[in-house]
């Protein structure tokens, strides 16, 4: 049964980051020509285009994608509850979608940021996924670099935006606890 959970789970949580990771890409206005934009897309349309034509999108945040990803965790969760408890309650999932939306998308951003940092140091020349994770990241890591003073070349930013990243997973954690 565990080894059910964990497909379901991993199944459900991949998808739910390619929708959030949609969601970011427009919100941060990311080349849309890029491949790994294209993959995102490509992947999420199916489902994103016919809720487009109901919910359209509010101050340039792409709300069909947000929605989907809600939906993609109440169907994660509702899955797994009936696979554990054989049962099904309508409050828990709901509540457990959203702190499922919120707890995929920190660990988006942590995972992004980790590569990120990974490909600064092994990169040799332009790298398309470089590229995109720099234009997702920057408008998050800008604000840090203006406070943290300059290190002669180092870049604490990132570190401190993950420290930030975790603290805010764990504060999630404990008031919902």
């Amino acid at each position: 049964m565990n080894a059910m959970q964990f497909l379901i789970s991993t199944l459900f949580d991949l998808f739910l980051m390619v929708v959030l990771l949609r969601f970011w890409l427009q919100w941060a206005k990311a080349d849309f020509y890029n491949p790994m934009s294209q993959f995102v897309v490509k992947a999420t349309s199916f489902a994103v285009k016919p809720l487009r034509k109901i919910i359209p999108g509010f101050g340039g945040l792409d709300l069909a994608s947000l929605l989907l990803a809600f939906f993609v965790a109440a169907a994660k969760i509702s899955v797994l509850m009936w696979l554990i408890y054989k049962s099904w309650a309508i409050q828990p999932v709901l509540i457990q979608a959203l702190i499922t939306v919120l707890k995929e998308g920190l660990n988006l951003v942590f995972w992004v940021l980790i590569i990120r940092a990974i490909l600064s140091w092994v990169s040799q020349g332009y790298n398309p996924i470089e590229a995109v994770f720099h234009q997702l990241t920057e408008p998050m890591l800008k604000p840090i670099r203006k406070i943290l003073p300059s290190l002669g070349g180092l870049d604490l930013s990132v570190l401190v935006l993950i420290i930030g990243i975790q603290f805010l997973q764990m504060l999630l954690m404990d008031l919902l606890v």
